[in-house]
């Protein structure tokens, strides 16, 4: 880990992730922050594309170990999914098995709760998160900790250059940024309530969070609460046909 530390410093800007995966032995590696007033986590790198999928429907689902870190601040460890209880994730255990993730472990990172995001590890069928996998995890957490605190990329100490490429430019998400906003001034209620309503749509109706985002930016989808026509929810302006 060390030494990956070292050539992140060396190699300057990039996607880190694929050398984070490689020294942990794992899947797959993502890279989560709360963003926004409804502290959305935004993925800042994710390797490899089953890490995307992963991420994208822990955040479809709202449940899993990443929302877990989150909202304890505090290590998930599930290294083998198949042996998580069935009604602690009932929505995400099932789709994750059709993903192929074998087992996931999830680090926050930040001071204070909740964190400033998560460390989501993917872990390999044949090798699981044994001690030296996991100190090393947390010790990649830790440096991030210290250098997203810092609020430079680039911090140097224990003489090692702890080096974190400069993030991604723009949001991976930032259709649901602006559709949790507009529901929020559609229905008259808090960012987080928004956001959860938007989430609830998705879950309903078997779609992609960032897919129904894109309607409510769109105006092709409007959320609304009628209770004179004793309709509830989002409102399609064309009929609800798509």
């Amino acid at each position: 880990m060390a030494e990956v530390l070292h050539r992140l410093h060396l190699d300057g800007p990039g996607d880190p992730a694929p050398a984070w995966a490689r020294v942990l032995g794992a899947e797959g590696v993502a890279l989560t922050l709360l963003v926004g007033g409804a502290r959305t986590p935004e993925p800042m790198w994710c390797h490899p594309e089953l890490s995307v999928r992963f991420e994208e429907l822990q955040f479809t689902l709202g449940e899993g170990p990443g929302p877990d870190t989150i909202r304890t601040c505090s290590a998930v460890l599930e290294p083998v999914l198949s042996c998580v209880r069935r009604d602690r994730w009932p929505a995400l255990l099932p789709a994750a098995a059709k993903l192929g993730v074998n087992g996931v472990c999830c680090f926050p990172f930040g001071l204070g709760v909740p964190p400033a995001g998560a460390l989501t590890v993917l872990c390999d069928g044949q090798r699981r998160m044994d001690t030296r996998r996991y100190v090393a995890a947390s010790a990649l957490a830790a440096a991030l900790t210290g250098a997203f605190l810092d609020g430079d990329l680039r911090r140097h100490g224990a003489g090692l250059a702890v080096g974190v490429p400069e993030p991604p430019s723009g949001l991976h998400r930032a259709a649901v940024h602006q559709a949790t906003g507009i529901i929020s001034v559609q229905l008259g209620v808090p960012l987080q309530e928004a956001h959860l309503r938007l989430r609830a749509h998705a879950y309903g109706s078997e779609r992609p969070l960032g897919e129904v985002a894109e309607d409510v930016v769109a105006r092709r989808l409007r959320f609304r609460d009628d209770f004179d026509d004793d309709v509830s929810g989002p409102h399609m302006p064309d009929g609800g046909k798509r």
